[in-house]
């Protein structure tokens, strides 16, 4: 992935973090070399999470990513509507999580992201290779 994605041979990948993972965070990783990340969960909508990815683009020339969880609950986001604003907005590189994920992944997939999935046990790891 590094190489094709400019990014370094081994890169250090910051990962998705509920509350700080803001412009600020993903920015300055991207800038020292690393892969940053803007969590998109810590936006209240889909439009705040446009506006965080807008506001990074100003703040570096360097990759950075995006993160989206998507875990089950008797509310849950729209996970959907965060996902076509991460294609939208041209972000070749997305971090997911959680067991909810075909229908976003396939579309992160036809629009030639790189997915990293992070798998915290061997049931999440078979999901990401489907």
């Amino acid at each position: 992935m590094a190489p094709s994605r400019g990014l370094r041979s081994f890169p250090v990948v910051q990962g998705g973090m509920m509350w700080v993972g803001y412009a600020e965070l993903a920015s300055a990783v991207s800038n020292a070399g690393g892969l940053g990340i803007i969590t998109s969960l810590t936006q209240p909508t889909p439009e705040d999470l446009r506006n965080q990815i807008r506001k990074c683009k100003k703040m570096t020339s360097k990759p950075f990513g995006v993160n989206l969880t998507m875990l089950p609950s008797i509310n849950p986001p729209d996970y959907l509507a965060y996902t076509e604003v991460i294609i939208d907005e041209g972000i070749k590189i997305v971090e997911t999580a959680g067991n909810n994920i075909k229908e976003p992944v396939a579309r992160f997939k036809a629009a030639g992201c790189t997915i990293l999935h992070k798998c915290t046990d061997t049931p999440y790891r078979l999901l990401s290779s489907a």
